[in-house]
């Protein structure tokens, strides 16, 4: 008997910690959007495709092109901190964790073209 609540305790605090996880991800994620409405969609528009008045004079790039989508991780990570062209640099004023989150964030927006 005392094996079954061993077994069933350990289900139960896999359950609690999987849980923990799947709401820090989404909680992740709704942090990276607004970040990504506040700081990133005046030029690359809330959908990613660069399609604003800022981002059309700018030359934003469509996140779904195909030369973004050839960029690693790193690199978009890169470029959001130390700017390229006429993107400014973020590196000063947003943590890295931020920055991994957006381009996270710039991957699910290319993917839903």
């Amino acid at each position: 008997m005392r094996r079954l609540w061993g077994h069933i305790r350990c289900a139960i605090l896999a359950v609690a910690a999987l849980t923990c996880l799947s709401v820090s991800s989404a909680g992740a994620q709704g942090n990276a959007a607004s970040l990504y409405n506040a700081r990133c969609a005046v030029c690359h528009a809330a959908d990613g495709t660069g399609n604003t008045t800022a981002g059309k004079k700018l030359g934003a790039r469509d996140f779904a092109s195909p030369e973004v989508q050839k960029e690693t991780d790193q690199e978009l990570i890169e470029i959001t901190a130390k700017g390229k062209n006429k993107m400014p640099a973020y590196g000063n004023s947003l943590k890295d964790s931020q920055i991994k989150g957006l381009v996270a964030y710039i991957r699910e927006l290319g993917k839903k073209k």
